[in-house]
């Protein structure tokens, strides 16, 4: 049995982490599948300026707020973002082997996959836009 045949179970992530010397939030998750002795983790990176600002922009326009308001909304939609990367990645088949593993930002050489987060964006932003306005008031 592949190890694409067992169900992936992903934990909450931990984050998000400011990395050093690059623009971009990250996500620690802990992957595992039925037919694995043990967890292994992912780090799912979100860029800023090309993946949380492009899909902010598209979700709330040139929405203004508090400095704390736009933290909020910032760790909010980058999770979300990190989330969907996630299942991009297993999509991908970039999540069935057993070894810890990072998901850099769908820029570059993974932008090819850009446009399937894009897809999973329409598909939740009406859950995030009400996410944002019952936590944040925007």
């Amino acid at each position: 049995m592949s190890s694409m045949d067992s169900k992936l179970n992903v934990s909450e992530p931990s984050g998000p982490f400011r990395e050093p010397r690059e623009s971009v939030f990250s996500f620690d998750y802990a992957i595992q599948r039925s037919t694995w002795a043990t967890p292994h983790g992912v780090r799912a990176k979100v860029s800023i300026p090309d993946e949380l600002e492009v899909l902010r922009s598209r979700l709330l326009g040139a929405v203004s707020g508090s400095p704390g308001q736009q933290l909020v909304i910032s760790k909010i939609l980058s999770k979300k973002i990190a989330d969907w990367k996630m299942q991009v990645a297993e999509g991908e088949g970039m999540l069935a082997e057993r070894r810890d593993t990072m998901l850099p930002p769908f820029v570059g050489p993974l932008a090819h996959l850009f446009p399937k987060l894009e897809a999973l964006f329409e598909q939740g932003r009406d859950a995030v836009r009400e996410d944002i306005r019952k936590r944040v008031g925007i």
